[in-house]
């Protein structure tokens, strides 16, 4: 890696300001000679992805909230208005509503490929951590803005998922009597959902910091899964980081834009363009599809309160990948068994999501069970086994060894 490693002002007010607040040296060794290992691929880009989505529903979300009234009675017609009176109004809603798919895809997408090549192995537990905690913040604000519509598959999917709260025994009851603020949903629910929608995001926010806080102190993995041995095996995060993120941010802003501009209803429900009404229930109630595979897991097992825990669990185990995952190595570039149990737990994530949009009947049923079943026994099971039994295959010595193509001592540690 070449370069200043030490941030010089040019300016006589850069200068000044340096030496009272020195913002401007945090973000050159944070941003621009902070050294990134020199063989990441595309697949880490997501994370600069994320970042600017997380910017665009902020600012798209300040803008609505300024024209938006949190009354069950006039929520739906104020959300019709932004659409037709509002200046741009119809382009800021789309590009709110489709921003929160391509924002659950990206974070879906960077979640896989920490999986994958082991992101999550020691040093990166709490950097790992705080990633399933973003996720379940968005879970949080994503199903609040949805209810927020009014419509009457946003009505129909706030009073089922709510009332899940009470299985949980002694305390369920009471966390749903809040939840609604009252004894069911309507005008005190809207508007506190509307208030933690428009505070959540505020907080991941936070999130964010202490996550690219945690990146930055114990480094960024990378396809080998080793970590830099010298300068020959890093360069400087720009350019040579920031052109890929900006490449790759492009190309994910064209396909965002052609759900805006093309089919910008495409990912949503057509009932939700009818007004909420409690007095008629929608044949089939469905949320959005980023949460199909959590709400398949709920629906397959009959139990409540057991599907309560397991839609729960699903989520909560996640962050105890660094102990489950008991191999040495990290990439699944060296760990031929563990790839091929890895694609089987991806087509069950895709698989789920398509069986929570069914109706719970039949075939769906069964089949939800049982990838539910894998979906569990993939981190209660095979993770903590494979690492016990799998040989894998040789580690390179170094990054620039494994971009050579030279591999060290069979089984090395990573």
């Amino acid at each position: 890696m070449s370069g200043n490693l030490t941030y010089q002002p040019q300016s006589g007010f850069m200068k000044w300001l340096e030496r009272r607040l020195p913002i401007g040296g945090l973000i050159y060794s944070s941003f621009v000679v902070y050294p990134t290992p020199r063989n990441l691929n595309y697949w880490w880009t997501f994370g600069g992805i994320l970042t600017f989505m997380l910017a665009l529903q902020i600012v798209t979300g300040v803008v609505l909230a300024m024209h938006y009234t949190p009354h069950v009675d006039l929520a739906f017609n104020s959300v019709e208005s932004i659409m037709r009176d509002v200046n741009f109004g119809w382009l800021l809603r789309y590009v709110h509503a489709n921003g929160a798919s391509m924002f659950f895809l990206a974070a879906y997408i960077h979640m896989f490929r920490g999986m994958y090549y082991g992101s999550y192995k020691e040093p990166r537990e709490v950097l790992w951590i705080l990633g399933v905690i973003l996720l379940l913040l968005m879970i949080m604000a994503g199903f609040m803005g949805y209810v927020l519509v009014w419509g009457q598959m946003s009505f129909w999917a706030a009073t089922v998922i709510t009332n899940l709260f009470s299985a949980i025994p002694v305390v369920g009851e009471s966390i749903v009597t809040w939840l609604w603020g009252g004894y069911a949903v309507g005008n005190p629910t809207l508007n506190r959902f509307y208030s933690l929608h428009y505070l959540l995001p505020f907080v991941i926010a936070g999130v964010v910091v202490l996550h690219v806080w945690a990146l930055h102190m114990v480094g960024q993995n990378n396809p080998a899964g080793i970590e830099p041995k010298s300068e020959k095996d890093t360069v400087a995060f720009t350019p040579y980081a920031t052109i890929k993120d900006a490449f790759v941010l492009m190309v994910f802003c064209i396909v965002f834009g052609w759900f805006v501009f093309y089919v910008p209803n495409y990912l949503g429900h057509a009932d939700n363009y009818i007004p909420a009404n409690p007095a008629v229930t929608p044949p089939e109630i469905v949320p959005e599809w980023y949460y199909l595979p959590f709400y398949a897991i709920l629906r397959a097992i009959p139990n409540k309160l057991m599907g309560v825990m397991a839609l729960g669990g699903s989520i909560v185990i996640l962050a105890f990948l660094p102990w489950l995952d008991t191999s040495p190595v990290r990439s699944a570039r060296y760990r031929p068994l563990f790839r091929q149990f890895f694609w089987v737990f991806v087509i069950v994530c895709i698989g789920l999501g398509y069986l929570g949009s069914k109706p719970p009947e039949g075939a769906y049923v069964i089949f939800a069970r049982l990838f539910t079943i894998y979906y569990f026994a993939y981190f209660l099971v095979i993770l903590p086994v494979l690492g016990l039994v799998e040989k894998t295959k040789p580690l390179p010595n170094s990054i620039s060894e494994s971009i050579l193509g030279v591999s060290g001592p069979a089984g090395a540690k990573a």
